[in-house]
């Protein structure tokens, strides 16, 4: 994974060109609990915060504090949930991009392109590309990136936990940790657990 900050290089050519782009990332794809969450985010060309970076490296108060500048910068910026019953209905893959698409749609300017985080995308009505690690690389997929983790780590927080205590979501978000498992055997799956992903356990 790249160690620097992301730039706009993916950005610039389209922007030199007079065009909007939308960076698109997920969160929450490999919990074993609760929503995939997909942001969308469109920039005005070369205006965007400064310090973004992979949601993912990023401590929660920075997160925090970058998704405010996001929100008060963009020139556009949508935030998608799909539930675990829609993830059990269709896998993972394709609520995924469910999200993605919601998001993208969402959004109250229709960008040119869209610049999405990984290595495959289910066609748009909108051109696309993949990038690797792009939350790494592109500020807009960063800023996609935090959007996503902040929105979903703050339902899992808020409303998961307060609805479900027993499991600890607030500490784990949902993720497989020793915790979250062991509180699965003791009380067994509750409505909001993934139940394809819960058969290794």
């Amino acid at each position: 994974m790249p160690t620097h900050e992301p730039t706009s290089e993916h950005e610039q050519p389209y922007w030199n060109d007079g065009l909007l782009v939308a960076g698109i990332d997920e969160a929450g794809r490999g919990a074993l609990a609760g929503p995939v969450v997909a942001a969308a985010v469109v920039f005005h060309p070369m205006s965007f915060p400064e310090g973004l970076n992979d949601s993912k490296v990023l401590k929660p108060d920075e997160r925090a504090a970058a998704a405010l500048a996001i929100k008060a910068s963009a020139l556009a910026w949508r935030i998608a949930f799909v539930d675990n019953h829609r993830i059990d209905t269709v896998n993972i893959l394709q609520a995924t991009y469910d999200a993605m698409w919601l998001a993208i749609d969402g959004l109250a300017v229709e960008p040119h392109h869209l610049l999405v985080d990984g290595n495959r995308f289910r066609a748009h009505r909108l051109p696309s590309t993949t990038i690797i690690d792009g939350d790494a690389l592109s500020v807009s997929i960063a800023a996609a990136s935090i959007l996503a983790k902040t929105a979903r780590d703050a339902w899992m927080a808020e409303e998961a936990h307060v609805r479900h205590p027993a499991y600890g979501f607030d500490r784990h978000k949902g993720y497989g940790t020793v915790h979250h498992r062991e509180a699965i055997r003791l009380n067994g799956p509750c409505v909001l657990h993934r139940h394809t992903f819960l058969g290794n356990l």
